[in-house]
C-alpha cells in the first residue's frame, strides 16, 4: 500500500472546497476587459471568478480586489510562464519540507525502533501543513496562483485534456493545488482521526501461538504474531499449499477474522502473549484457568466514525464537492463513485466469476468456503512450500540493508538498465516498519522515496518479502514520475489505483526476482488476478457503502454503525460471493483494515488491478526484458494526467473490465 503525505492526502479529499458556502461572496467578480481593455481571454475571466469566490472581507474590498487582479494577472505568455515556473519550484520546495517533517515526527510510531510513547503518538498526530492553506491566502499567493492557473473540473479536463499539451496539462494541475480553504483546526482534526486510526491499526496483533482449537490444540508457531488484516490473510493464503493442518488453520483464522469484524473478540487478547483464546468458542485462558473479559465491542468502529465525524466538519468549507464521498472519488480517484461501482458490479455480477469459482472448486476438491476469496492456487509458488521460501529470503534479508544493497540486481533483473537500476535504488530507502509496511513516496527531487517493511529478528520472512516486492513497486514509480518529470506539477501519477498497478507488476514477479525464472502472463496469472479483483471488489463495494450510510445516518452511534457495516457486508456477499462461495451472511467483507484507517481507499486496488491486467496485456508485446522496462517507464512518466487520459496514453483504451473478462471466457469457455 501507498502511504500519501499528508498534505496530498487532505487535497485529495478537500478538492472543490472553498469559503463557507452558507456566506455571501466578499466581492464581486469583474468583467476581464474592465480590468485590461482589449484582454477578453475566457482563462483570464475563469481565473477572475475564481478568485472572487474564495475571496474573503479581511482580504480587502472591492477595490482592494480589483487592484490585485490589475497587479497581478500575466497578460503574455511569457510572464504567465515565468510564474509557473516560480510557482512550481515553491510548491516543491513547501512539499518536501512538509514531507520531511511530517517522517520524522512519526518515525517513532511507524518503525519498529522502540516501543513508542504517548508523546510520539501526539507528535504524529500534528499536521505541519494545517496553517499553510491560512498562510498562503494571507500572503496573496494562493489568489495569484489560482488568477492565473484557474481550476478545471474532472469533466473539463476529461473533454479538453485531449487537445492539451504537456505545458498545458502543468498549468492545469497547478490549478488544482490551492481550490479550497478549510480552517487550520478542521484540517488538523481530519489529522488527528486518522493519526489515531493508524496507531490502532499498526498494533492489532492476533499472537497465533496462543490461539487454541476447541480440543486446546496449538496450531501455529509459539511466537507468531500476525497483523489484522495482512498477516492473517497472508497466512491463510500459505495453507493452500501441502502444509501439516492446513484446513484447520484457515478455519482458525476465518473464525479469528469474524470475532474481529463483529466485535466479539475479547479486548485484551490483542496483542497479548498472557491469554490462551479459542476463537471458535470465543473462550480465553489465563496461566491454565478459564477467565471471562469484555469483547471490544465498538472501538473498531468508533475510528470510521471519528474520521467521519471529522470530514462532516470539512463538508462545509466544500461547496463543489460537499461530501468525502464525492471528494474522495471526483477530487481523488478522479473517477466518480457511480462510475466506480458500475465497473465493479459488471464485473462481480459475470458468468465467468461463476466459473473460475467452479474451477477452484475442482482443484480443491471439496465444497467452497468463505475464506476462498483469498484462494492462492494460480500462483506458481503455491506449490513451493512457503518454510522454503521463507528461507530463502531470510538468506538473502536479514535485516533492511539487505534488501536495499539488492534492489539494483532485482530492477536490472525485470530489464531496467544498470544505470538506471542503480539511479532509482540510490533514491530508495528501506527501513524496518512496525505495522505491515507501506511506500512513502517522494516530494521533492531532493529527497528518497521510502519503503516501511515488516522485518522480524531472523529476517525478511516470505510474507514480509511479498509485501516488500509490492512497496518496491510503489518506490519506483514514485522516483520515476518525480525525478525524470518535465513539469512538477505533473509528478505522480493520476490516482493510488495506478500506483497499485505498478506495485502489482512488482509483486507478481516476486519469484522472478528470488531466482525461479520469468514469470509471464500466462493463462494462470490471468485467473490468479482475476480472483484478486473478484475477492476485493466486495470489500471495497462494503466500504463505499458504508460511507454513504453514514452519510445517511450522520447521528449514528458506533454501535449502530458497527450493525450497519456487518449488514452491508452480508449484503454483498449474499449478492454477489454466497452463489459461488456458499456460507450465507457471511461478514468478511469487512475485515479490511483500509476502512478504519483509510476511508475509502479500497477501491483504488480493483481499479489498480484492472489497470495492472491492462498494462500487463499491453506489456506482453515487449518480447525482451528491456523493451518491457522501457515501456513501463514511458507509460510513468506521462505523470499526473487523469485516469483516463492516462490509461489512453498508456495502452490506447479507457479503464474498463472488459478484457480479463475475454481472457478468462477464452481460457474457460461456457
Amino acid at each position: 500500500m501507498k502511504r500519501f503525505f499528508a498534505f496530498f492526502a487532505l487535497a485529495a479529499l478537500v478538492v472543490g472546497c472553498s469559503s463557507d458556502k452558507k456566506s455571501s461572496p466578499a466581492v464581486q467578480p469583474i468583467p476581464i476587459d474592465s480590468v485590461i481593455p482589449g484582454l477578453t481571454r475566457d482563462l483570464a475571466q475563469r481565473g477572475i471568478d475564481q478568485c472572487a469566490a474564495l475571496w474573503r472581507p479581511e482580504d480587502g474590498s472591492q477595490a482592494d480586489f480589483e487592484a490585485f487582479v490589475r497587479e497581478w494577472l500575466a497578460t503574455t505568455p511569457e510572464a504567465r510562464r515565468t510564474l509557473f515556473d516560480k510557482l512550481s519550484r515553491t510548491l516543491e520546495v513547501f512539499n518536501t519540507q512538509y514531507n520531511q517533517l511530517t517522517i520524522e515526527l512519526g518515525r517513532p510510531t511507524v518503525l519498529s525502533e522502540g516501543e513508542p510513547g504517548a508523546i510520539d503518538y501526539l507528535l504524529a498526530a500534528y499536521d505541519a501543513t494545517a496553517h499553510h492553506s491560512d498562510d498562503m491566502f494571507a500572503s496573496k499567493v494562493a489568489f495569484i496562483t489560482i488568477l492565473n492557473f484557474p481550476h478545471y473540473t474532472l469533466a473539463e479536463k476529461n473533454e479538453l485534456g485531449a487537445g492539451w499539451d504537456r505545458l498545458q496539462w502543468a498549468y492545469a494541475r497547478l490549478g488544482d493545488v490551492f481550490t479550497e480553504r478549510v480552517p487550520a483546526e478542521v484540517s488538523q482534526r481530519v489529522t488527528s482521526a486518522r493519526s489515531a486510526a493508524e496507531a490502532y491499526v499498526d498494533t492489532y496483533n492476533i499472537r497465533m501461538g496462543h490461539l487454541l482449537t476447541e480440543e486446546g490444540e496449538r496450531l501455529f508457531p509459539a511466537d507468531m504474531s500476525l497483523l489484522s488484516h495482512w498477516n492473517l490473510r497472508d497466512e491463510l493464503k500459505s495453507n493452500y499449499a501441502d502444509v501439516p493442518h492446513a484446513a484447520a488453520k484457515q478455519e482458525m483464522i476465518y473464525r479469528v477474522m469474524e470475532r474481529i469484524v463483529t466485535q466479539e473478540i475479547p479486548a485484551a487478547v490483542v496483542n497479548n502473549p498472557s491469554y490462551d483464546w479459542a476463537p471458535g468458542s470465543n473462550r480465553v485462558w489465563k496461566d491454565g484457568a478459564e477467565v471471562s473479559l469484555p469483547a471490544e465491542g465498538t472501538v473498531r468502529y468508533g475510528h470510521i466514525l471519528d474520521q467521519f465525524q471529522a470530514f462532516r466538519e470539512l463538508d462545509r468549507w466544500c461547496p463543489t464537492l460537499p461530501t468525502a464521498i464525492a471528494r474522495n472519488f471526483e477530487g481523488g480517484i478522479e473517477m466518480s463513485d457511480a462510475e466506480v461501482e458500475e465497473l465493479f458490479v459488471r464485473f462481480l455480477s459475470s458468468e465467468q466469476v461463476r466459473r473460475v469459482g467452479a474451477l477452484i472448486r475442482e482443484r480443491l476438491g471439496r465444497e467452497l468456503r468463505p475464506y476462498d476469496i483469498w484462494y492462492d492456487g494460480f500462483k506458481s509458488r503455491s506449490a513451493i512450500p512457503e518454510d522454503l521460501l521463507t528461507a530463502e529470503t531470510r538468506r538473502r534479508y536479514p535485516d533492511a540493508a539487505a534488501f536495499h544493497a539488492d534492489m539494483p540486481r532485482m530492477l536490472r533483473n525485470l530489464g531496467f538498465a544498470a544505470e538506471e537500476a542503480q539511479f532509482l535504488a540510490d533514491r530508495i530507502v528501506v527501513e524496518g516498519a512496525r505495522g505491515s509496511g507501506h511506500a512513502w513516496e517522494c516530494l521533492g527531487r531532493t529527497e528518497p522515496a521510502r519503503l516501511r517493511t515488516r522485518i522480524g529478528p531472523e529476517g525478511m520472512d516470505y510474507k514480509g518479502y511479498n509485501i516488500a516486492v509490492h512497496e518496491f513497486g510503489h518506490n519506483v514509480e514514485q522516483v520515476t514520475d518525480l525525478y525524470h518529470i518535465d513539469y512538477y506539477p505533473l509528478f505522480g501519477v493520476p490516482n493510488s489505483a495506478t500506483t497499485e498497478a505498478m506495485a502489482f507488476l512488482f509483486q507478481v514477479r516476486d519469484l522472478q526476482l528470488l531466482g525461479y525464472g520469468r514469470q509471464v502472463m500466462d493463462d494462470n496469472a490471468t485467473l490468479d488476478i482475476f480472483w484478486g479483483m473478484y475477492e476485493i471488489m466486495g470489500v471495497s463495494l462494503v466500504d463505499m457503502y458504508t460511507w454513504r450510510w453514514l452519510y445517511a445516518h450522520p447521528s449514528a452511534t458506533a454501535a449502530e454503525l458497527r450493525d450497519a457495516v456487518l449488514a452491508t457486508a452480508r449484503s454483498v456477499w449474499n449478492q454477489y460471493y454466497a452463489p459461488v462461495l456458499g456460507t450465507p451472511d457471511s461478514p468478511l467483507l469487512a475485515i479490511y483494515s483500509h476502512m478504519l484507517n483509510y476511508p475509502m481507499y479500497l477501491p483504488n486496488y480493483p481499479i489498480g488491478h484492472i489497470i495492472h491486467y491492462q498494462l500487463e496485456e499491453h506489456l506482453a508485446q515487449y518480447g525482451s526484458d528491456a523493451a518491457f522496462a522501457a515501456e513501463l517507464q514511458r507509460i510513468y512518466r506521462q505523470g499526473r494526467l487523469t485516469p483516463q487520459a492516462w490509461m489512453q496514453g498508456a495502452v490506447g483504451a479507457p479503464v474498463s473490465v472488459e478484457p480479463i473478462l475475454s481472457a478468462v471466457s477464452r481460457i474457460l469457455p461456457k
